[in-house]
C-alpha cells in the first residue's frame, strides 16, 4: 500500500489533475451505432460525469459504472453504489492513447505496441500511475489499469467530458456483469442520475488485463484478447488486488450454478441447462455457440435471463480446456463459487 500523501503533494496532486482536464479539453465527438444516444444524452452525461456524479454506458465488454477518475468524491461513489470493496481496484477508460501517457509515469515500448495493436479494444494495461490519479481507484497500490474501449458511446463520453473515467461493470459486487441497458436498470433502477445505452455488448465479457510492471508482460485476468503465452500472475492475493477480478466468487447468478459434464444434471429440483447437447432433465435447455467469441457475447445476456425464471439451478456446462476459452473457463469457475 502507498504512504498517503501529505497535503502539500495532495495539492500539486490536485494542480496536475486540473492541467490534465484543461489538456484534454472536453469536445464533442460523432457518435455512430445501431443504438446510439443522441448528441444532446453525451453532453449532459458528459456534464454529469464533471460534476462528479455517476453514468452507466456501454462498452464492447460489458457497462460501465462511470465516474471522473480524478475525483476522489465521484469515484467513492461508485464503491458505495456497487457495495464493492476498496480493495478491488477499478480500470480507467481513456479516449487516446495521449491521454493514457498523461496518467502513467511511464510509458514502455512495449506499452506502445500493445496500445497500438489493441487499442480501441478490450486490453487494460497495467502500469505505474501518476500522482493525481487517487488511491481510492487503485486500492492504494502504485499501479493503475488504463484501456481505450472501442464502443463509439464510450469514446464520445470520455472524449466529451474531457477527463479519464473510471468505471467498473454496473452491476453489484459479485453479481453477473451486464451487457445491455436494461440489466444495468435492473440493477441499479432510479439510483443513478444517467444510463446512456448503446445496444448489446458484442464481446460480451470483460477485458484482458496485462500487467507492464516488471517490464515483461504478466497475465492478471484473462479476456478475449489473447496475447499468447505470457506468463500468469501467481503470487497471491493480499489485502489489494492487483486487477479487477480476482474474488474467488464472482459474475455471479443469484440461482446457484454449477458446471457439469457430459448434461449430468442434478436430480432434484427443476434447473436451466446450457451447453452443446440436448437434455431432458432439464426444464430449460440452451443450446450455445460452439465457438468462444459468439459464446462470449451470448453468456451473460443467457444467465441474466435464466436468473430472472426462479430455477432452483442454473447448470452450465464445462467449456474445453483450451486457451481461446480461458476467459470464459475463468468466469464461468467464479459464478459457481461458494
Amino acid at each position: 500500500m502507498e504512504k498517503k500523501t501529505s497535503p502539500s503533494s495532495a495539492q500539486g496532486a490536485a494542480r496536475t489533475a486540473k492541467q490534465i482536464e484543461e489538456q484534454f479539453a472536453p469536445h464533442s465527438v460523432v457518435c455512430e451505432f445501431p443504438r446510439s444516444p443522441s448528441t444532446e444524452e453525451i453532453v449532459r452525461a458528459a456534464a454529469l460525469i464533471r460534476q462528479g456524479k455517476l453514468v452507466a454506458f456501454p462498452t464492447e465488454t460489458v457497462y460501465g459504472l462511470g465516474a471522473n477518475a480524478l475525483d476522489t468524491g465521484a469515484v467513492h461513489r461508485i464503491f458505495q453504489m456497487k457495495g464493492r470493496p476498496f480493495t478491488s481496484p477499478l480500470i480507467v477508460h481513456v479516449s487516446s492513447i495521449e491521454m493514457a501517457k498523461a496518467l502513467v509515469t511511464e510509458w514502455p515500448p512495449r506499452a506502445e505496441e500493445l496500445a497500438r495493436k489493441y487499442w480501441p479494444g478490450p486490453l487494460t494495461l497495467v502500469l505505474r500511475k501518476m500522482p493525481q490519479i487517487p488511491d481510492e481507484v487503485t486500492a492504494g497500490l502504485a499501479t493503475v489499469g488504463i484501456r481505450m474501449p472501442s464502443h463509439p458511446v464510450a469514446l464520445a463520453l470520455i472524449a466529451a467530458a474531457g477527463v479519464p473515467i473510471a468505471a467498473p461493470s454496473a452491476n453489484r459486487f459479485t453479481e453477473l456483469s451486464p451487457t445491455t441497458a436494461d440489466h444495468v436498470r435492473k440493477a441499479f433502477g432510479s439510483e443513478l442520475e444517467m444510463i446512456l445505452d448503446g445496444g448489446p455488448a458484442d464481446v460480451g465479457i470483460e477485458s484482458t488485463v496485462v500487467s507492464l510492471v516488471s517490464g515483461q508482460p504478466v497475465l492478471l485476468r484473462p479476456g478475449m484478447i489473447s496475447l499468447g503465452e505470457i506468463p500468469t500472475a501467481t503470487e497471491p492475493i493480499t489485502e489489494a488486488h492487483s486487477s479487477p477480478g480476482q474474488h474467488p466468487k464472482h459474475y455471479s447468478p443469484r440461482t446457484p450454478l454449477l458446471l457439469v459434464e457430459n448434461a449430468v444434471l442434478p436430480q432434484s429440483g427443476r434447473g436451466a441447462y446450457l451447453g452443446w447437447q440436448k437434455s431432458t432433465a432439464a426444464a430449460k435447455l440452451v443450446l450455445m455457440p460452439a465457438n468462444a467469441r459468439d459464446y462470449a457475447a451470448r453468456l451473460y445476456k443467457v444467465l441474466h435471463e435464466a436468473d430472472s425464471e426462479s430455477w432452483d439451478w442454473i447448470a452450465v456446462e464445462k467449456p474445453p480446456a483450451t486457451s481461446d476459452w480461458a476467459a470464459i473457463q475463468d468466469r464461468l469457475r467464479r459464478a459457481a463459487a461458494r
